[in-house]
């Protein structure tokens, strides 16, 4: 089952993965497990691939900490639903693989721990509370979320180098 998790307004990167426990700071092993540790207790725990994040206004403001978006990454997010997005957290999001789509009604219509499904394909989350139209990312974010991210993109696009 993939399951909603539902946040309010003004989500910031320090309530995804406070600063205290950034990866230089826990290592690279660990900083994702205290993803929302003060926020949501619990989540990096309970939290399962393909679960959707749901928001308010401005999701992911605060500083631009890429290691808040790679610990959702790492915990296999399929997503983030919100009506609007802080813009370095949605081009983070884009650039390692996460959908990220914006909906003005997706916070009317899901509750936290509803049975949820991300239709890209067709513009919606699904949701028992009714079907939330999600707006269209530009065709370049597309191409990008289909290859897993900007450097799989550029591995395949472009003159990039491979991971030794």
């Amino acid at each position: 089952m993939t399951r909603a998790w539902v946040f309010g307004d003004d989500l910031d990167t320090d309530q995804i993965v406070p600063g205290r426990y950034a990866p230089f700071m826990v290592g690279q092993d660990k900083f994702h497990t205290y993803a929302f540790c003060d926020a949501r207790p619990g989540f990096a725990k309970e939290v399962r691939p393909g679960d959707v994040l749901v928001g308010g206004e401005n999701f992911g403001c605060g500083s631009s900490r890429e290691y808040a978006v790679a610990a959702l990454a790492k915990h296999g997010i399929g997503g983030v639903v919100a009506k609007s997005f802080a813009r370095i957290f949605f081009r983070n999001c884009i650039n390692l693989g996460i959908p990220v789509l914006e909906s003005a009604d997706a916070l009317a219509l899901v509750h936290d721990g509803d049975a949820v499904t991300l239709d890209l394909a067709g513009g919606l989350l699904r949701a028992p509370g009714g079907d939330a139209h999600l707006r269209p990312l530009a065709p370049f974010a597309q191409e990008i979320l289909a290859a897993g991210g900007v450097v799989a993109y550029l591995r395949e696009h472009g003159d990039f180098p491979p991971v030794a």
